[in-house]
């Protein structure tokens, strides 16, 4: 191969691979019927604390808009509440509920399962040399 083949096959390659990563990641929260963008926005508040929307829209990198819709979905869900800023009357803070607290936990516990399942046939040096390669791709 040349060089626009190796780079279209690896790019190919990626693609592959990250498709079957997010058809795993909603297969892991059907038992939860929550769809993977209210998983990420739970997993963030889970890790950050109580944030305002537009915190949580950087977290999610999304419109402002698209976050209030999935604090809306979670809100409805019962695993978030809107609860008043401390720091300013006029801000509203967007935290975990206890039952999304649960859920979240339990999220987390089945996609580190599931990854390990997923990534299990490497060896410990491919999976640290993937591990470097892909931080140095998102780093950059």
């Amino acid at each position: 191969m040349t060089g626009d083949n190796d780079e279209e096959s690896l790019a190919e390659t990626f693609w592959a691979v990250a498709r079957r990563l997010r058809h795993q990641a909603k297969r892991t929260l059907e038992p939860w019927e929550i769809n993977p963008g209210h998983g990420r926005a739970l997993a963030v508040l889970l890790r950050h604390g109580p944030l305002r929307l537009s915190a949580l829209a950087e977290h999610l990198h999304i419109a402002p808009r698209s976050a209030t819709e999935v604090v809306d979905g979670l809100q409805e869900r019962g695993l978030v509440e809107r609860q008043p800023d401390p720091a300013d009357r006029r801000a509203t803070l967007v935290a975990p509920t206890a039952e999304g607290r649960r859920v979240g936990e339990a999220i987390r516990v089945a996609r580190a399962a599931e990854a390990d399942r997923f990534f299990g046939g490497l060896d410990p040096t491919d999976r640290a040399e993937l591990t470097r390669i892909l931080r140095r791709l998102r780093d950059d």
